[in-house]
């Protein structure tokens, strides 16, 4: 009988996948889609199953990727929606590359998330609502973009959110003022010709702007 559970034990362990294993897809999967000219990913190796050994990447004592640092690496690519995968994620730095494309709305997944820095690259497309659903985050800098659309009301919901940075894009629209974004200063949205505002009292309706 010993020997059965025995058997069976192993068998669920050889089948099942790990959380290294899943993290380790989801990372893979932005090093496909990035070109690296510097070699920075070499270290990234599929045949691993632990990416707590790659460089760049930080994880917890539970061997869970808790940190991702890539800025100013030189890669060129877009963002993938697999990073979505990385539920522990705390930091997710990879500012001033030349990555283009949107920010996938999957990243509302990283419900651990304390830092997105996204700044400096070429990103494009509307910032996703989704973002709202990171309760922990407190960094939001995705300023030096190409970004159009308006700044997603649902944002405003972010209660722990203490620097936001969205300026140097090509958002439009108004810029909301109620909950976390009250104690922003127009530093925060400035370079961004078609956004007007802040919206003050109501009397600025969010549905203007020039979002045509």
């Amino acid at each position: 009988m010993a020997i059965w559970v025995l058997f069976y034990l192993l068998l669920f362990l050889v089948l099942e996948p790990t959380n290294a294993n899943l993290e380790g897809d989801a990372l893979f999967a932005l090093r496909r889609a990035v070109n690296d000219p510097d070699n920075v990913l070499q270290s990234w190796d599929p045949t691993l199953v632990d990416p707590c050994t790659w460089f760049h990447v930080t994880c917890d004592g539970q061997n869970r990727v808790t940190r991702l640092d890539l800025g100013n690496a030189k890669l060129s690519g877009k963002l993938v929606p697999d990073l979505g995968k990385l539920e522990h994620l705390q930091y997710l730095e990879l500012y001033m590359n030349n990555l283009v494309g949107p920010i996938p709305g999957e990243l509302g997944k990283l419900k651990s998330l304390i830092s997105l820095d996204l700044y400096h690259n070429n990103l494009t497309g509307s910032i996703p609502p989704s973002l709202s659903n990171l309760s922990n985050l407190r960094f939001l800098r995705l300023n030096r973009n190409r970004l159009t659309g308006r700044i997603p009301r649902e944002l405003t919901k972010l209660g722990n959110l203490k620097i936001l940075d969205v300026s140097n894009n090509d958002l439009c629209g108004t810029i909301p003022t109620m909950g976390s974004f009250s104690k922003f200063t127009e530093e925060s949205f400035k370079n961004n010709s078609r956004l007007e505002g802040p919206e003050l009292m109501g009397f600025v309706r969010y549905n203007v702007g020039g979002c045509n």
